[in-house]
C-alpha cells in the first residue's frame, strides 16, 4: 500500500511539474501592435520559424510558438514567403496570423517581353528563391509543363511575359507551368492557331516570327518587320537578322562583327535559309498579333537608323538599303562623339 501511495505521489508531482512548465512559458499577452515582416525560407522547420519570430520580437520565446503549434495540425501548412506580422504577440495569436492567408505576401515574378529561356530561368530563380538547377531540371521534363502539342516539347518561346503573383510554395515545374498556361491564354486571345493558316504558316512558325519581331523591332514597327520577314521567306532570301546570331552566341549585343556573323549555328540566318529552328525569346501578345497580321508592303529590308530613338526605315531596294546602313553608321559615329 505504501509503495502504491509513493508512486501515486510521484506521478502527481510529475504532472504538476509538467503543467507548471507549460503555464510558465514566457509569452506575450494579446495580438500585438505595429507591423513587421518575417521571411520564411523554403525548408525552414517550425523551430526555425519560431526563432525568426523571436528575433523579430513577434513572440517572447520559441517555446510560446512551439506550444501553440503542438495543438494545431495546420501549422505544418506554413510555407515559404513573406508574412506581415505584429510585434509582441502571444504564441497562439502569432500562429493564427501566419495561418491567415491575408498575412502572406505573394511573391511577384515580372517577366518582360523578349526574354530567352536562359534569362527567364535566371529571373524566375531570383524572384522565387528556387535555384537555377531546379528550373533546369524542370525543363528536362517539358512534357510536364502543359505545352501545346505543336510545341513538340520545345519550351523556348512559351514562357509568356507578364507579371505573376506566386504563393511561394510552388516548385520550379509549377512556376514554368503557370507561364505556359498564360501563353495558352494569350494564344487563345489572338486566335493563334486558327489565324496562322491565313499567313501560310504553322502556329509554331508564327511564334518564331513573333520572337524575331520582339528582338528586332519596336511595337510600332512590328507589323512592317513581319512583312519584311515574310517577303524574304517568299523570295527565298536569307533573313540576315543579327538577333538570331546573338541568340546563337548567347549575347545581347546585336552590333556584331564579321566573324560573329559567320558563326556556324542553325540559328544564324545569315548562313542558313528560312526561319531559325525555334523561337529566340518569349514574345508578347503584340508581337504575336503582328506576326499574324503583317502590314501590306513590298519591303525586303529594314534598318534601325537611329539606335537612340529606335527610328527604323524600310525599303525594297538594295541600293536604298545600303544608304540606310550608311545613315545608321553616321548616326552611330555622332552618338559616340557626343
Amino acid at each position: 500500500m505504501a509503495v502504491i501511495l509513493v508512486g501515486l505521489i510521484a506521478l502527481i508531482w510529475a504532472g504538476f511539474s509538467f503543467l507548471r512548465g507549460v503555464t510558465t512559458t514566457s509569452d506575450y499577452v494579446g495580438d500585438g501592435t505595429g507591423a513587421v515582416v518575417v521571411v520564411v525560407e523554403r525548408g525552414d522547420s517550425l523551430r526555425t520559424i519560431a526563432e525568426k519570430l523571436r528575433s523579430a520580437d513577434v513572440i517572447m520565446s520559441v517555446d510560446a510558438f512551439l506550444s501553440a503549434v503542438s495543438f494545431d495540425d495546420r501549422a505544418s501548412s506554413i510555407g515559404p514567403g513573406k508574412y506581415s506580422m505584429r510585434v509582441q504577440m502571444s504564441g497562439v495569436d502569432a500562429l493564427a496570423l501566419m495561418l491567415d492567408s491575408a498575412s502572406r505576401e505573394l511573391n511577384q515574378l515580372v517577366l518582360p517581353e523578349g526574354l530567352t529561356l536562359t534569362e527567364t530561368v535566371a529571373t524566375s530563380s531570383k524572384s522565387t528563391g528556387l535555384s537555377k538547377a531546379n528550373f533546369k531540371d524542370a525543363l528536362k521534363a517539358p512534357e510536364e509543363l502543359g505545352l501545346p502539342a505543336w510545341a513538340e516539347n520545345r519550351p523556348e518561346g512559351f514562357m509568356f511575359p507578364a507579371t505573376y503573383d506566386l504563393s511561394g510554395d510552388e516548385t520550379a515545374t509549377d512556376v514554368l507551368s503557370v507561364l505556359v498556361k498564360r501563353f495558352e491564354q494569350a494564344s487563345f486571345d489572338v486566335r493563334l492557331e486558327s489565324r496562322a493558316a491565313a499567313v501560310g504558316r504553322t502556329p509554331y512558325e508564327v511564334l518564331i516570327v513573333a520572337s524575331l519581331l520582339q528582338a528586332e523591332g519596336l511595337p510600332n514597327d512590328f507589323a512592317k518587320v513581319a512583312r519584311v520577314i515574310y517577303n524574304r521567306l517568299d523570295a527565298e532570301m536569307p533573313l540576315q537578322l543579327d538577333a538570331t546570331v546573338a541568340y546563337a552566341l548567347g549575347i545581347t549585343d546585336i552590333l556584331l562583327n564579321e566573324e560573329q556573323l559567320a558563326t556556324d549555328s542553325p540559328y544564324n540566318t545569315y548562313v542558313n535559309a528560312g526561319l531559325p529552328p525555334t523561337p529566340i525569346n518569349s514574345p508578347g501578345e503584340a508581337a504575336i498579333d503582328a506576326a499574324l497580321a503583317p502590314a501590306n508592303g513590298k519591303w525586303l529590308y529594314f534598318v534601325t537608323v537611329d539606335a537612340q530613338t529606335g527610328e527604323t526605315k524600310f525599303t525594297k531596294s538594295y541600293d536604298k538599303f545600303l544608304q540606310l546602313k550608311a545613315e545608321f553608321q553616321d548616326n552611330l559615329a555622332k552618338s559616340a562623339g557626343e
